[in-house]
């Protein structure tokens, strides 16, 4: 008899340690002053300091970031406060900006491992995570060593918030697409990382973990072509390095966008590809949400190959880690009792699972 092998993605959001900017209720406010530190970014780059522009720029976004001073003064300084800018220009000292880090409480990382648990995936692919040392000791003090194996690869997000995953069963080869380019310009906002799982000593799976391009900050129409761009990059990796009709290949994670947008179309529209809510839920995208901003959305994936597919047995998503769920739902779900507020909530995203009988 075939064994039951469980797939999940989940966006975990608030789980590890952010930084503070991101952290919002209202992630407009994290959207201006992202946009600030760009700006105070390039004002530090330049050769002949607007001091005056740089003080001012630091003081609305001091809040989130810091600056470590490595050689040489940026700063006048009374005592602990800053009172002007020293340097005369990018040449006069040496450093750089440092995110300050979010406080979470206990009850939040209770409410994401309960997810997790509840879930209870044989391999997950984990988004927004920090770094190694960070899930892997998540791992063994709150998940109470459930998962034998994780990877995660450092890469693009200068924040430090990653796609990384969990494994039951053993990795093999692991690959990074943080370094593709297209037009001079890396293609991944984070990662597609690429992992081979060893499901038995006859059976490997490939897991393709994406975070694309979000919509909460940018040109809505660089963002959008952006995230195309990374659609279009994974799809050409499925035609490339897999057969889709004989191979077990999972695409997974937060696309940031929906399956009918014209972003994604380009991996949506891949040969051999299916989407496992779709699978469980035909016609019925009020059952596939797995995101509510503003209204109810489906932006986390689970796509699988061909075999994958008839293996298939049953697919879900579990939302209950989700703050004030029974509004979202009309009643038809609520939050674990344990999610009391915002600021305890596993994460704004749903797990999304889907069992194979293989």
């Amino acid at each position: 008899m075939s064994a039951t092998f469980k797939i999940a993605t989940y966006n975990v959001e608030n789980l590890f340690s952010r930084a503070k900017v991101f952290n919002q209720s209202d992630p407009t406010i994290g959207d201006d002053a992202i946009k600030k530190i760009g700006e105070l970014q390039n004002e530090l780059k330049k050769t002949v300091y607007d001091k005056a522009k740089i003080l001012n720029l630091y003081n609305q976004v001091k809040k989130y970031v810091s600056v470590n001073e490595e050689m040489g003064k940026l700063w006048k300084k009374s005592g602990y406060q800053i009172t002007g800018v020293k340097a005369n220009g990018k040449d006069n000292w040496a450093g750089s900006l440092v995110f300050k880090k979010a406080k979470f409480n206990e009850m939040e990382r209770s409410n994401t491992a309960k997810v997790i648990k509840k879930v209870n995936a044989d391999l997950m692919c984990l988004v927004e995570v920090e770094n190694k040392p960070t899930i892997t000791s998540f791992n063994s003090q709150v998940l109470n060593s459930k998962y034998k194996y994780n990877i995660l690869i450092d890469a693009n997000d200068p924040r430090g918030i990653d796609v990384g995953a969990y494994s039951k069963v053993e990795f093999g080869g692991v690959w990074t697409h943080m370094y593709d380019m297209k037009n001079n310009k890396r293609i991944f906002s984070r990662d597609c990382l690429e992992v081979e799982v060893h499901i038995s000593k006859n059976k490997v799976l490939y897991l393709l973990c994406n975070h694309f391009k979000s919509k909460g900050y940018g040109v809505t129409s660089t963002s959008n072509d952006k995230r195309k761009a990374q659609a279009e990059r994974v799809a050409e990796i499925l035609k490339n390095e897999y057969d889709l009709n004989n191979d077990l290949v999972v695409v997974a994670g937060d696309l940031n966008d929906t399956p009918d947008s014209a972003p994604l179309k380009p991996l949506m529209d891949v040969a051999g590809l299916k989407d496992v809510l779709e699978m469980q839920f035909p016609g019925d995208a009020s059952k596939r949400w797995t995101y509510h901003y503003n209204s109810n959305q489906q932006i986390d994936f689970v796509l699988v190959s061909k075999p994958l597919q008839n293996a298939f047995v049953k697919a879900g998503v579990e939302r209950r880690g989700i703050y004030n769920l029974s509004s979202f739902t009309g009643g038809a779900e609520n939050s674990f009792d344990t999610v009391t507020s915002k600021a305890r909530q596993a994460s704004d995203h749903g797990a999304v699972w889907a069992d194979f009988s293989l």
